[in-house]
């Protein structure tokens, strides 16, 4: 108990970079881990099984998208409303919220995945299927939604460890699952000879193994925020105001799933399933950097999540200037690795040529402004954080919705191939500029909050 309250002492009080430092660490560090586990899987499955299964697996894409979406609304929206539960020293309604995010997780995973199952073949012909894609992309589909519940408890847990003060925790379990995951991949592909399916069958365990783990920790009746008997019957105020917060990065998912649906169709349309491969390798390189970013945010969630609630307006400004600072490095990063270093990236996931040279250009072109869009991936982590869903579910969808969508339905028709390619740029860049007048008119009405709280402390001094 001494050991929470004194977390809680130092999300107020602590010199806010080191804070950000502290929490984005571990976040960062679980992210990068997991991204690099997705990366190596798809080498493991480019390289085992061959071009045909890459394919298939970025059909496969829009739906891990769906369920991300429903997942995420739960677990931003959960630990979102912790933070601010615990900035204003309710502790009793904040145990309440963790009962109730493991309730509606196990609701909403195994529906989720029943849904899916029955109705498969169909969706996955949708997502732009072909004869030859779909039995790779079943075969891995069917796994993964039988281990849907598991995925959803999984990432909702470790979401309520950052923001009840233990991001360390937080990112243990995302490393075990990644270790777990590594050892247990290659051995299912070329020692069992499970094929795709023992890609699936090694992410499911691996995060039910880990998820025992959380439990576990929650268990403890000596922890601040535990699990309790009269916690899990859901209660309306907690579905709802977890559920309004987590809209913003469910349509967030909604809207990627939207979009690789409409990229797929396009992408089969204009350059055949190569394309579609060639996307799917760009997209999990992208994805590495985009998951550090995110890693980035959940650091940042907890702290601007009790600042706010505490209203240390001055202590939420400095939060968000640091952590847009990082985020910008870490894309200039990106934009070395996956333009100017392309081929190599490329080729370690497939030994196919004319795979690779698609892919290799996909990701020149399609990362071609992401040393800009840093900021606007903090923007909307940082309005999610504060409980401002409407601003962070505006700024999404202009990317996703308002800018790319008639991209890739208008450029094709001019460019061909290169018109879905260079959709996403140009895409981000407008996103990028729209981010920046919000984020300063919001800015400025923070600093001055900041303000009048320094004059307020001054006068009571």
């Amino acid at each position: 108990m001494t050991t929470d309250k004194k977390l809680l002492t130092e999300l107020s009080e602590k010199p806010v970079f080191s804070l950000l430092l502290q929490y984005a660490i571990p976040a960062i560090v679980a992210m990068v881990a997991s991204s690099l586990y997705n990366i190596v899987d798809g080498i493991f499955i480019g390289q085992g099984v061959g071009a045909g299964a890459i394919m298939g697996l970025a059909i496969t894409m829009p739906i891990m998208n769906l369920s991300a979406a429903f997942g995420a609304m739960v677990g931003v929206g959960g630990s979102t409303l912790l933070s601010v539960k615990l900035g204003e020293k309710d502790y009793n309604f904040a145990a309440k919220i963790l009962g109730n995010v493991i309730t509606l997780n196990c609701i909403i995973g195994i529906g989720l995945g029943a849904v899916m199952l029955l109705f498969l073949d169909p969706i996955l012909r949708f997502f732009g299927a072909s004869d030859y894609t779909i039995p790779y992309a079943r075969d891995f589909m069917v796994i993964v939604l039988i281990g849907n519940v598991f995925t959803h408890l999984f990432l909702g847990l470790n979401a309520m460890l950052r923001s009840s003060g233990k991001p360390k925790k937080a990112m243990k379990a995302t490393i075990m699952t990644v270790i777990i995951n590594i050892a247990l991949a290659p051995l299912f592909i070329f020692v069992l000879h499970l094929g795709i399916r023992g890609a699936a069958l090694a992410t499911v365990l691996s995060q039910l193994i880990v998820l025992l783990w959380q439990f576990k920790l929650f268990s403890n009746p000596d922890e601040l925020i535990h699990l309790r008997r009269d916690t899990y019957r859901l209660e309306r105020r907690i579905v709802t105001g977890s559920l309004s917060i987590g809209l913003s990065p469910f349509l967030i998912n909604l809207c990627a799933c939207i979009v690789v649906i409409i990229i797929n169709k396009q992408l089969v349309s204009y350059g055949g399933d190569v394309a579609v491969g060639a996307y799917g390798i760009a997209n999990r390189m992208m994805f590495f950097f985009v998951m550090v970013v995110i890693g980035i945010n959940q650091g940042m969630q907890p702290i601007a999540g009790f600042n706010f609630g505490a209203k240390h307006y001055t202590r939420l400004n400095q939060v968000l200037k640091y952590a847009i600072t990082i985020a910008t490095g870490i894309w200039i990063v990106g934009f070395i690795v996956c333009v100017l270093l392309a081929t190599p990236v490329a080729s370690a996931f497939t030994n196919d040529e004319e795979l690779l040279k698609e892919a290799a250009h996909a990701l020149r072109v399609m990362n071609l402004v992401v040393p800009i869009i840093g900021f606007q991936m903090i923007t909307i982590g940082f309005f999610q954080s504060i409980g401002k869903a409407g601003i962070s579910i505006f700024l999404s969808l202009t990317r996703q919705l308002l800018f790319l969508v008639p991209l890739l339905l208008i450029l094709p028709n001019f460019f061909g191939l290169e018109g879905i390619w260079y959709s996403v740029p140009i895409a981000d860049g407008t996103a990028a500029i729209t981010a920046a007048i919000v984020l300063i008119y919001h800015m400025r009405k923070f600093k001055m909050r900041g303000k009048l709280e320094n004059s307020n402390l001054q006068t009571e001094i």
